[in-house]
């Protein structure tokens, strides 16, 4: 990497070719920047790291959502308008109704099974699997995609993290189980640029935690954040990963009680967190869980979800919303059951209630703020006393003929004969090949002579 400063002013009464050479003698042997010996205006940098250059990673953060925006309100939640044969596999989380001009993707919503459940996989045959349910290959895309070649086949096993006694009391799997079913919300590349920033995100679900008929349910609100203020990541095939625990912003949610006694949030985990893939990954049944809806059996049993029927309407009347009051997936095997629409719609439901308030639906459930690494390259262009005294300015010498018919070239003001000054006014970087690469100007002149000396530093950015 060679430097070449731009100078204006006045200069030294040796000849160039003379200055030249006492300079590199001397810088040469002492180390440092060293002049270029094409180009008396022109030093040469040592690019090696920690010496004439070294290189830093800044990490940006900003808000993840339209505008820069780091939080998203209930109110501006709605599905996204996409193919039927598209739904079947996830919905399209837009910030505003689909028929708005301005209307953006934010983020996306899928739910899978691994065996299938929630999809049609009956086929022609009736109580028989002949084909493979949508959410079978959810669950397997995401499978594949962030465990690791030797756990794809064991599945996500979240649950078995968590603690193993609240597990088994709310009949789940044990530990060395997997689980079945997963919520899963992936964000836009084009939002969260390097990855989603750790520590700083909630998600807030509300349903209702009680199977009673409306209107006696109770309602529950979930905050969600990650572990990393308390625990290492784990290593995956698709970069860090970190526990999903009750909490806002990266501070965990207190303590809970198990079995009589207490437990610290921190040791359930709900989902698993990816900033990198900018992908969370919820368990179905820890979800389900805390906020399992209203159910029924019969004919009044849960079906498939609608997306913003919000209330816990009557039977028969109301299904629609009976679906969507809570997080316990309806497993239906001849129909998609779109349980993807269960998160969303707890996402912008309020507590359960049958109508939300005013403030409730302005609530801001969704807190994200996305993370760029940007690469700044530092080069200390470093000018001793004795370098760069002279400009690039034609006027700055003059052509005089000696008796021995030699042409040289002396500094045109005599007054500076002896005592050069110029003023530098830029800085330009060129590669190996000589291509100038990068242009730095200087906001004010820096005075050079003989008695001074300079450190430009200059910083790229990208």
């Amino acid at each position: 990497m060679a430097i070449q400063y731009t100078n204006t002013g006045f200069g030294e009464a040796d000849s160039v070719a003379t200055l030249q050479a006492e300079l590199q003698e001397l810088i040469g042997t002492t180390g440092g920047s060293i002049i270029n010996p094409g180009d008396p205006n022109t030093m040469i940098l040592d690019t090696r790291d920690g010496y004439d250059y070294t290189i830093d990673t800044l990490k940006l953060t900003e808000g993840y959502f339209t505008g820069g925006d780091g939080t998203l309100e209930a109110s501006l939640i709605y599905t996204g308008s996409l193919a039927d044969s598209n739904e079947k596999y996830y919905f399209n989380i837009v910030n505003k109704h689909p028929l708005s001009a301005s209307v953006e993707t934010q983020f996306s919503v899928a739910y899978g099974h691994i065996a299938g459940s929630g999809s049609n996989v009956k086929g022609a045959t009736t109580n028989k699997n002949t084909l493979q349910g949508e959410t079978e290959a959810v669950y397997k895309q995401f499978s594949n995609l962030l465990l690791n070649e030797t756990e794809v086949t064991g599945g996500f096993k979240i649950s078995q993290q968590g603690t193993h006694a609240l597990v088994a009391a709310e009949g789940g799997p044990n530990r060395e189980d997997k689980d079945n079913d997963i919520y899963v919300l992936v964000g836009k590349r084009a939002r969260f640029k390097d990855r989603i920033n750790k520590g700083t995100w909630t998600v807030r679900l509300s349903g209702s935690n009680a199977t009673a008929a409306p209107p006696t349910t109770k309602g529950r609100t979930l905050h969600l954040c990650d572990d990393s203020k308390y625990n290492k990541s784990t290593f995956t095939v698709a970069g860090p990963r970190y526990n999903i625990i009750s909490g806002s912003a990266g501070d965990a949610g207190g303590i809970y009680a198990v079995n009589g006694g207490t437990n610290s949030y921190l040791s359930r985990s709900f989902g698993w967190f990816y900033p990198d893939a900018g992908v969370l990954v919820f368990s179905a049944h820890e979800l389900s869980a805390s906020m399992p809806g209203v159910s029924y059996t019969g004919s009044a049993a849960q079906f498939h979800s609608n997306f913003g029927t919000l209330g816990l309407g009557a039977i028969g009347a109301g299904n629609g919303d009976i679906s969507s009051s809570g997080l316990a997936p309806y497993l239906s095997d001849d129909e998609n059951a779109n349980n993807a629409l269960k998160f969303v719609n707890c996402l912008r439901t309020a507590g359960g209630k049958a109508t939300a308030t005013a403030s409730e639906k302005t609530t801001t459930v969704l807190r994200f703020r996305s993370e760029e690494d940007q690469t700044q390259n530092n080069y200390f262009c470093r000018i001793r006393s004795g370098a760069l005294n002279f400009s690039n300015n034609p006027t700055f010498t003059s052509s005089s003929i000696l008796g021995n018919g030699n042409v040289v070239q002396q500094v045109r003001n005599k007054s500076m004969w002896g005592n050069p000054t110029v003023y530098i006014t830029g800085v330009g970087l060129y590669n190996n090949a000589g291509k100038l690469v990068a242009v730095a100007k200087l906001s004010t002149p820096i005075k050079k002579n003989f008695s001074s000396e300079a450190t430009i530093k200059v910083k790229l950015t990208y």
